[in-house]
């Protein structure tokens, strides 16, 4: 068990048998009272984000789930395929358990959570890199304001990019808002 004023971005934890990840801490202090937790949290079984509080002085019992590298391989409709490089043994994650499984990329590296022997999510990099495959004319012309068009991904996502990109173009899109960053 550990006090909830120990939770720090990246902790897992275990609260009423749901297991968390802590997204942001927020330690707030309102006059004679005493003191608030607030943490933003990822389910990691259901992959929801919600805000949960905590009195100053509460307890949660600390997950141990350890990451392990994984390669992606392939999804089907119920799971997801990863390779472990090193014993070469397949791992499959159930499809509803990864809510950013339209980010997975075959052949690419990706953090996989473990808890008690059992894979239960997937931690993505902050931004990844994805070629154009159709968007509007490209075009050169105001920039003075930031004007986006509509594009879609090699993953068949869709997003906005600059009047500049084109067809074949890869840009870097930030994976926890789906946006474009930047042409690389």
């Amino acid at each position: 068990m550990i006090s909830v004023t120990e939770l720090r971005n990246g902790t897992v934890f275990d609260d009423d048998g749901q297991i968390f990840q802590v997204l942001s801490y927020e330690h707030i202090k309102m006059g004679r009272g005493s003191a608030n937790i607030k943490v933003k949290v990822k389910n990691l079984k259901s992959g929801a984000i919600i805000s949960k509080s905590f009195i100053n002085g509460a307890r949660v019992k600390l997950a141990r789930v350890f990451k392990k590298d994984l390669q992606y391989l392939y999804k089907d409709k119920e799971n997801v395929y990863f390779m472990d490089l090193s014993s070469f043994e397949q791992i499959h994650i159930p499809i509803t358990t990864i809510s950013d499984h339209q980010y997975l990329k075959e052949g690419e590296n990706f953090s996989v959570n473990i808890l008690n022997d059992q894979p239960i999510s997937i931690t993505l990099p902050p931004k990844m890199k994805f070629k154009i495959t159709d968007t509007g004319p490209s075009e050169r012309g105001n920039s003075a304001t930031n004007i986006y068009k509509d594009a879609i991904l090699e993953n068949g996502l869709k997003t906005k990019v600059p009047l500049f990109i084109k067809v074949g173009d890869m840009v870097s899109i930030d994976t926890r808002t789906g946006e474009y960053t930047e042409k690389v």
